[in-house]
């Protein structure tokens, strides 16, 4: 046998394994080609063991390569508070990012959590909270001054050591605010299973803001049709849902928001009977709401508090309910400078139902939200508005205070993505 005739048997032997399975179809043709061409059967065993062996050592060095590839520390972009924040209005420079970090792309040896990718960022009011150097809400912990931000995501599962959750699942739930995550409480993910809706809706209508409204204002609320329905901060995340569930039940609904083009979404594509941009009305409130309103609130969604709730109560009817979900007016002031309800009295003698809520608490009524709110999506009779930025995590802290502000328009989302690691979902 010539060096040429070996070098062609070497050249065919890895394409007659798989997955370190010696295919008997590929070898038996190899070894009969041997017969063949060169009439001689001592050849055979010669052949099968150059095939084995050649063929066995590309697999294992393929493997190992693979091995030590996935085991490789990789670049970890993250957002970083710098301090806690308190009594005051959080800037851009109270968070950094950087790429300092390094995660390895394997899980470690025997553990149970999951890692993931994440393609989906959340900006939350409740973020504001986490930065507060006490813990406000028992639910979340408070975020660690040098350490990543964390906050809801869509996140595609790398690895698995959950029995639940697989390498390719998608995902949504708190995570941190990074490129890559370890997360040691996988149970606290949930599975997306409904994949012909976008996917960013899992961080926001399919996730804790629909959820919220879903929760505030059917198990909270306990509307009734015809009833007539107030929401502020009505073109948020949580808002826009609200007023149209309202809607879809048949009541008669107003929003509040902050701007004019705010206002114009409410009523020309959300279906909002009136808004009103409550910066113009000034001290007025009250007059503005008995103007929407003259016969009184029976429902009002609240995510804002303060003045806001103080002149709602004057305008509610009796046995009204008030949902309280958010009190966002109230997150950058301190103790001095919050704002007192004045009109407390009026949830006695008009009898209402003040009502705060976490919205983890019913978690257990997420399927049945789901088999409400996706045959409406499907049907083109509920809509979403995003306000989606693509791009880098740099982007992250500017998006993230100008939701304080107002600056949004609909659900803010980050659609992360690096310059190394861009898939396609």
């Amino acid at each position: 046998m010539t060096l040429l005739h070996i070098i062609y048997i070497l050249y065919k032997a890895p394409f007659i394994f798989h997955r370190n399975k010696v295919s008997s179809y590929g070898t038996i043709c190899m070894c009969m080609y041997a017969m063949v061409v060169y009439k001689d059967e001592r050849l055979f065993k010669h052949i099968l063991c150059i095939i084995i062996v050649f063929a066995i050592t590309v697999n294992h060095l393929r493997d190992e390569s693979k091995e030590k590839e996935s085991m490789a520390e990789v670049r970890n972009k993250q957002v970083i508070l710098k301090n806690h924040v308190v009594d005051r209005f959080p800037k851009e420079d109270d968070m950094h990012v950087t790429s300092e970090a390094t995660i390895k792309l394997k899980l470690p040896h025997g553990h149970t959590g999951v890692l993931v990718k994440n393609l989906y960022l959340s900006c939350d009011p409740v973020q504001r909270l986490l930065m507060h150097n006490k813990q406000l809400i028992l639910q979340y912990p408070n975020y660690t001054p040098a350490s990543p931000l964390s906050g809801y995501g869509v996140s595609k599962v790398l690895e698995s050591g959950h029995p639940e959750l697989k390498e390719g699942d998608l995902v949504w739930g708190f995570t941190r605010w990074e490129e890559y995550s370890l997360i040691d409480r996988p149970e606290s993910l949930i599975k997306i299973r409904h994949t012909d809706v976008p996917l960013s809706y899992y961080a926001g209508i399919l996730g804790m803001a629909g959820l919220s409204a879903y929760v505030g204002f059917y198990e909270i609320c306990n509307p009734k049709k015809g009833e007539k329905v107030f929401i502020s901060a009505a073109s948020g995340a949580v808002g826009q849902l609200v007023g149209q569930f309202a809607k879809l039940l048949g009541c008669y609904v107003v929003g509040s928001a902050g701007s004019k083009e705010k206002v114009d979404l409410l009523k020309e594509k959300l279906g909002f009977d009136e808004a009103f941009n409550y910066k113009e009305e000034g001290d007025e409130l009250e007059a503005t709401l008995k103007r929407y309103f003259p016969q009184g609130i029976d429902i009002y969604f609240d995510n804002v508090g303060g003045k806001t709730l103080d002149a709602v109560l004057v305008n509610m009817r009796d046995h009204g309910r008030i949902a309280a979900c958010g009190m966002i007016s109230q997150y950058n002031v301190g103790v001095e400078e919050s704002e007192g309800v004045q009109n407390l009295m009026q949830v006695v003698l008009k009898r209402i139902t003040l009502k705060g809520f976490n919205v983890n608490d019913y978690i257990h009524l997420y399927e049945d939200y789901l088999d409400y709110v996706l045959p409406y999506i499907r049907q083109g009779k509920i809509v979403y508005m995003q306000d989606i930025a693509q791009g880098h995590l740099d982007a992250a802290p500017s998006l993230l205070i100008g939701l304080f502000s107002g600056r949004n328009l609909g659900k803010q989302l980050l659609l992360w993505f690096s310059d190394h690691f861009r898939e396609e979902i």
